[in-house]
């Protein structure tokens, strides 16, 4: 058991580090409070990477999963990026394989290829353009009414994107395993106990749940969404670990995690593979390294381009 003295000498050692290694700390919003509160920045994995390049770092520390210190590397070619834990994957970059892919990709040769950043490198380096939970909706829209689309991994944001903006896509039958867990009978019950509270939902949940929501938007967007609120409560309707950056963000306000049929909050496996002991062992040692093939890199980075450009 960690003790906070061993949490807080953890995090002391953190920071010698990053001054000795020249290294920025990222965390995502779904990294586990003692990571969050050491890193330099905190928020979503594309956001991360970005942020990164602004640094003159040598090393990036991705507190994160496997396709977000690809990502990073993907943006960031010249710098040194490590993983606290090489486990550290995800269910819905993994149900999109790039092989499968490259052969539907072949068997439909004339079909544009959107491709949630949730994805791996192989993947994003086969689609046309890249898209955010929170900027799907303007990607699908900036794309020719002619095209018929493919959207991947994950078919319930390509559910919620059609929706949005009454554009049929085929949707690859990849979902995020910890946001299907979510419920309808679980969130009314939840609400039911708490009906002055608004429901904040991520779109890679299920339809269902996603119809509950007084907002579906990305963890980024909900920060602003619950500071500009005047509700008083809310239920987060995303992976657990978001409520602790929401409490830091938006004091005097009260947030509820959401829960599953079999628990009061809904926490990735994966994401709490990372600890400050193995970030601090990433840090003394640069490794595991994240390493990519520099044609796949340069590939990859074609279509977020291709995004990024949409917005300037």
């Amino acid at each position: 058991m960690i003790t906070t003295a061993d949490t807080m000498e953890l995090q002391e050692r953190v920071r010698e580090l990053k001054k000795l290694k020249n290294a920025v700390v990222l965390a995502h919003n779904y990294q586990v409070p003692e990571l969050q509160d050491v890193a330099d920045f905190v928020g979503d994995s594309l956001g991360l990477s970005f942020k990164a390049k602004e640094t003159d770092a040598d090393v990036i520390l991705f507190c994160g999963v496997h396709f977000m210190a690809e990502t990073a590397k993907i943006v960031n070619p010249s710098k040194t990026v490590v993983l606290p834990d090489l486990e550290a994957g995800c269910s819905l970059a993994d149900s999109c394989d790039a092989g499968a892919l490259a052969k539907w990709k072949e068997a439909h040769p004339d079909v544009y290829i959107v491709a949630y950043i949730n994805c791996t490198a192989a993947v994003k380096a086969l689609v046309d353009i890249i898209c955010t939970s929170g900027n799907a909706v303007k990607v699908v829209n900036s794309i020719p009414p002619d095209k018929k689309i493919l959207f991947v991994p994950d078919q319930n944001l390509g559910q919620w994107v059609m929706a949005q903006t009454g554009r049929q896509m085929i949707l690859w039958p990849g979902a995020c395993s910890t946001h299907v867990l979510f419920t309808h009978k679980a969130i009314f019950r939840l609400r039911q106990e708490h009906p002055e509270a608004e429901i904040v939902a991520h779109p890679e949940c299920l339809p269902a749940v996603r119809m509950m929501a007084d907002e579906v938007c990305s963890t980024e967007k909900m920060v602003g969404y619950c500071r500009n609120s005047p509700a008083p409560e809310f239920i987060i309707v995303t992976e657990a670990g978001m409520l602790h950056r929401l409490q830091k963000e938006v004091p005097g306000k009260a947030f509820i995690a959401g829960p599953t049929d079999s628990c009061h909050c809904n926490e990735c496996s994966f994401m709490k593979r990372n600890t400050l002991e193995k970030a601090v062992a990433a840090l003394e040692n640069l490794s595991p390294e994240i390493t990519l093939d520099e044609e796949v890199r340069k590939r990859a980075l074609v279509p977020i381009e291709r995004m990024l450009a949409l917005g300037k």
